[in-house]
């Protein structure tokens, strides 16, 4: 018997990954022989678009390429020319890029709990269905994910697509009087974020188990942000320079997406995987909230991605908080560099995993060739990799909407982006 359902989802488009795909799944004699998740993703332009302009204004050029992650690349692409040209950043700068963030890690991580992940969990078919049962919930989502831009604001000029990073440090430094109601606010937030661990942690998760690399950066001195080395559960440490030496992007016929593999095999990038490495060098407060929830990491259970999101959240709160407490505006919000001609590398954890660029720079600080691994496009293979054995342990007798329903949860276990994590699949499914 053959059984064909299409489902379509209109998904406005978005940038480095269309706001539309497909499940493609042929399901013969019980067992899965064809599975592909395709991404309409647009040609990479934004790296041909650099070539010819000045590191600065590459800078803001890149902030341009995600909506929701802008400062992600911005700090990736600073700490890439800024390690070229010999810049060590001083403490100030490094401690309030950290703080600007915190800032992308509190809104872009309220918004998916809340609004994205949570209504699969709960039953509901979209956050504006779950507000009527939980109005609280989807509030102080709302409520976070607004802190969280005002406290990009506050270092970039506005928050999407900021403009307040450049090479050496921002174009101008808050003022005290701007630093002190968003410390209050962060203050008077950090026991909702508290609360949303153990409220994402007493969500009914399915048990399904799996074996996955965890790829994040690792700093010796803090749970790694905006520096570190690469490294992986199997035990790879890396400078991110040697990115290439390990990681291989290639391009699968049924999908305009790279896809990215460690030593062969795909991996996964992002919350679960930062906290599984890193989660001993959480702040104590922080720790003991998370050992507290219930839910025991490392895990290697995507569905519990939600709950490494919340501990984030509750994290990039707490060091906001750490940071800012003392706060004051110092004598230049930066230095002038002198360009160098060279290869440039910056790695940084956005919100959704590590986020890799390599520019070529000529003598006078021209951008000459650009090449970016956005995470999205790196988890693509373990997220396919995900569906088929979520979707076995789930059973292929299943109905087709149970079917779709739960490859739709997989994939936004992962984030992908906005677009295609609200409403995702067209799944054609081939039974024989």
């Amino acid at each position: 018997m053959t059984a064909t359902r299409d489902i379509h989802i209109h998904v406005p488009v978005l940038t480095r990954v269309e706001g539309e795909g497909a499940l493609e799944l042929d399901v013969v004699n019980g067992e899965i022989e064809r599975l592909n998740l395709r991404i309409f993703e647009p040609p990479r332009l934004f790296e041909k678009f650099v070539e010819g302009y000045e590191c600065d204004q590459v800078i803001d050029m890149v902030a341009r390429i995600c909506g929701i992650c802008p400062v992600a690349y911005q700090m990736s692409a600073v700490q890439a020319f800024e390690r070229l040209f010999g810049f060590e950043p001083p403490d100030w700068l490094v401690a309030m890029r950290r703080v600007m963030y915190c800032g992308e890690w509190l809104q872009s991580h309220a918004l998916h709990i809340h609004l994205l992940a949570a209504p699969d969990f709960l039953g509901f078919d979209s956050a504006i269905a779950m507000a009527r049962d939980y109005p609280d919930a989807v509030k102080r989502g709302l409520n976070l994910q607004t802190l969280g831009n005002d406290l990009i604001g506050l270092f970039g000029g506005r928050s999407v697509h900021p403009v307040g990073v450049r090479v050496g440090g921002f174009y101008r430094a808050p003022r005290e009087e701007d630093v002190a109601p968003i410390l209050q606010r962060l203050r008077d937030a950090l026991p909702a974020t508290e609360a949303l661990v153990d409220w994402t942690a007493g969500l009914e998760f399915p048990h399904d188990e799996q074996a996955f690399i965890s790829v994040a950066l690792s700093h010796p001195q803090e749970y790694a942000i905006g520096q570190g080395n690469l490294i992986s559960g199997q035990g790879l440490e890396t400078d991110i320079s040697f990115f290439d030496s390990f990681f291989q992007e290639h391009q699968s016929p049924h999908s305009t997406a790279l896809h990215a593999t460690l030593d062969g095999r795909p991996y996964l990038t992002g919350p679960l995987a930062r906290l599984n490495l890193n989660f001993h060098q959480l702040p104590k407060p922080v720790r003991q909230v998370m050992e507290g929830c219930g839910i025991h990491f490392p895990s290697h259970n995507m569905f519990h991605s939600i709950v490494a999101r919340a501990i984030e959240l509750h994290f990039a709160v707490f060091e906001a908080i750490r940071l800012l407490e003392n706060y004051e505006v110092p004598q230049a919000s930066y230095t002038v560099v002198t360009p160098q001609e060279g290869n440039a590398f910056g790695c940084t954890e956005a919100p959704r995993g590590f986020l890799w660029h390599r520019y070529d720079v000529d003598e006078k600080g021209i951008v000459r060739y650009a090449r970016i691994v956005p995470p999205t496009s790196q988890n693509q293979g373990r997220i396919e990799e995900d569906i088929r054995q979520s979707l076995e342990k789930l059973g292929l007798d299943s109905p087709d909407e149970a079917i779709r329903l739960r490859a739709e949860q997989v994939i936004r276990n992962y984030d992908p982006c906005i677009s295609c994590a609200t409403h995702f699949l067209k799944l054609k499914l081939n039974r024989r």
